[in-house]
């Protein structure tokens, strides 16, 4: 598994975000108007209650631009519900699952 930097260099607009912990072996799916601070807030468990301080070793899996916040809340709302590894696998896999979410939540 292709695991990205932590670090990525992204325009200030919304995004949605998988990051992966390999010592929990599980996801997290977020939305963020600014990724690279995001990033460092998980990486830092500002987040004290949050399932993401349960690990330090999240690393960015894929990132979705998106149009708008209102957006990026849907499709990350979608991904959640699906549950579903092998979903979130194939979202980075085949770029046209992710354009077919941009036109279903525009």
């Amino acid at each position: 598994m292709k695991i990205w930097p932590f670090f990525v260099l992204l325009g200030m607009g919304y995004s949605v975000y998988i990051l992966y912990s390999k010592k929990l072996d599980r996801f997290y799916i977020g939305q963020t108007k600014d990724l690279n601070e995001r990033l460092v807030l998980h990486r830092e468990k500002q987040f004290e209650v949050s399932f993401t301080s349960r690990a330090n070793d999240w690393k960015l899996f894929h990132s979705l631009p998106c149009n708008s916040r209102t957006q990026a809340m849907q499709i990350e709302s979608h991904i959640k519900k699906m549950k579903s590894r092998k979903y979130i696998f194939d979202i980075k896999e085949f770029p046209e699952i992710f354009e077919n979410l941009k036109m279903k939540y525009p």
